[in-house]
């Protein structure tokens, strides 16, 4: 089997998030686990062949190696999505409350893209840009 990478995070309220996801970016619910305390232990969420996995952060042994970015007060890891419609995703996030923090823009290596961060603070770049079609 292949390699796989999944980005991964926890939010402060997941169900929120879950939501807000799927309304700003279209990623679809693939599993939802609910903890016993009315969080979010672990979900899966799509987005084409692309998949995400976040829960509600907690004071658990992941928890503890894991932080928010409102807890870190920023992030050190963002994900970048491969879409084709730039501008038109660019719309729907700040529609839905995106902070928009680089604009849709054509970028010098190729490819056009803008970065916002969600509600919770995580940072977030879509691109039409395919680095696996480029070989240097």
């Amino acid at each position: 089997m292949a390699s796989i990478i999944i980005p991964t995070m926890r939010y402060r309220d997941a169900h929120r998030m879950i939501n807000w996801l799927g309304k700003a970016f279209g990623f679809e619910r693939h599993l939802v686990v609910e903890d016993d305390q009315g969080g979010v232990a672990h979900a899966q969420l799509i987005l084409g062949d692309s998949m995400i996995m976040l829960g509600t952060a907690r004071d658990d042994e992941f928890g503890r190696l894991m932080k928010t970015a409102a807890d870190l007060g920023g992030v050190s890891q963002s994900a970048y999505i491969i879409v084709a419609d730039v501008d038109g995703l660019c719309d729907s996030a700040r529609a839905a409350g995106a902070e928009i923090v680089i604009e849709p823009r054509d970028e010098g290596y190729g490819g056009r893209g803008f970065t916002c961060r969600d509600p919770e603070g995580q940072l977030w770049s879509f691109g039409s840009y395919d680095p696996w079609t480029v070989r240097g």
